[in-house]
C-alpha cells in the first residue's frame, strides 16, 4: 500500500476513533466509535482527503453534487481545487422556498459526481441518484472518502455507479492492525 494513503488512514483514524460509551443507530451501545465530522472539520485532514479525491473525478464531470451533510464540506473544497461547480444534494426537497432536491445550479442533462464522505451500504448515493436522475440529471459515478462497504454498496447494484474512493475498508483494517 502506498504509504501517502497508509499516512492519511492512520491520521483519519487517531482524529477520528473515539472511545467512551456511544449509542449506535442500531441501538446497541458501543465503547468505540468512529466520528466522520471530525476530519472534515479538520481544514488540514480535509485537504489531504479531496487533494487524493481530485484524480478520481470523472472528465467528463459537469457538476459535483455534495451529499448532504457529509458530502457537502468535500464537495466545497474539491469544487474550489478543481473548478468545477457544485450542488448540495438534500436527502429529500425543501418543502418550501424552491422545493429543490438540489441546490446550485440547475442538474437536468448534466454529468453530476456524487461527493460523499463515507459509504457503508450505498443507501444515500441510491436515493440521491434516483431523484437526480428523475430530474433527468446523469449521474454514474461517486467519489467518497472512505468506502467500508463490505459488499460493494450492494443498494447499487443494478443501478450502474461506480465507487471512485480514497480509502477503503480493507486500506483502513490494514493499517490498524
Amino acid at each position: 500500500m502506498d504509504d501517502e494513503l497508509r499516512n492519511l488512514a492512520e491520521a483519519i483514524d487517531r482524529k477520528c476513533r473515539l472511545q467512551g460509551e456511544f449509542i449506535l443507530r442500531s441501538g446497541i451501545t458501543a465503547t468505540e466509535y468512529f466520528d466522520k465530522y471530525l476530519f472534515e472539520s479538520d481544514p488540514a485532514l480535509l485537504r489531504r482527503v479531496v487533494e487524493l479525491m481530485i484524480p478520481l473525478v470523472p472528465a467528463d464531470t459537469d457538476l459535483l453534487g455534495g451529499l448532504e451533510l457529509g458530502g457537502v464540506p468535500l464537495a466545497t473544497v474539491l469544487s474550489q481545487v478543481t473548478g468545477i461547480p457544485t450542488v448540495f444534494v438534500r436527502k429529500e426537497a425543501k418543502k418550501y422556498g424552491t422545493r429543490r432536491l438540489a441546490e446550485g445550479a440547475d442538474t437536468a442533462r448534466k454529468h453530476v459526481t456524487l461527493v460523499e464522505d463515507v459509504i457503508t451500504t450505498g443507501g444515500a448515493v441510491r436515493d440521491a441518484t434516483i431523484a437526480l436522475r428523475e430530474q433527468n440529471a446523469h449521474v454514474a459515478h461517486v467519489v467518497c472518502a472512505i468506502d467500508r462497504s463490505t459488499d460493494g454498496a450492494a443498494a447499487l447494484t443494478g443501478l450502474g455507479v461506480s465507487i471512485r474512493s480514497v480509502l477503503t475498508k480493507d486500506i483502513l483494517d490494514s493499517t490498524l492492525r
